[in-house]
């Protein structure tokens, strides 16, 4: 982990550039990266932020991650149904809507 203080310089327009490493390190090396900027206390607190796309963010909702829950406890608990190809999967589910 690169945690050695170094220093940057703040442009004319406010702007700063961050080490090459510490951009590497935290992701931060791809176009449109993200930093979540707080000031606090006289300080200013620099954190990776990952956006999350609005049509993606069904993924963190409290119902979902329950329902992924439901799902591991029924895989641990042993009640899980293997299949040799989607013909078979197919045929279980067409079963499963006429009964």
């Amino acid at each position: 982990m690169w945690s050695v203080a170094t220093f940057v310089a703040i442009q004319k327009r406010g702007t700063i550039a961050l080490p090459a490493d510490v951009r590497a390190q935290l992701g931060l090396d791809q176009p449109g990266s993200q930093l979540e900027l707080t000031v606090r206390d006289g300080e200013i607190i620099l954190r990776p932020y990952v956006a999350i796309p609005a049509d993606q963010a069904w993924f963190l909702s409290l119902e979902w991650k329950s329902k992924v829950g439901e799902a591991q406890e029924h895989v641990r608990a042993g009640n899980e149904t293997e299949f040799a190809g989607v013909d078979e999967f197919v045929t279980f589910l067409d079963t499963m809507m006429t009964e």
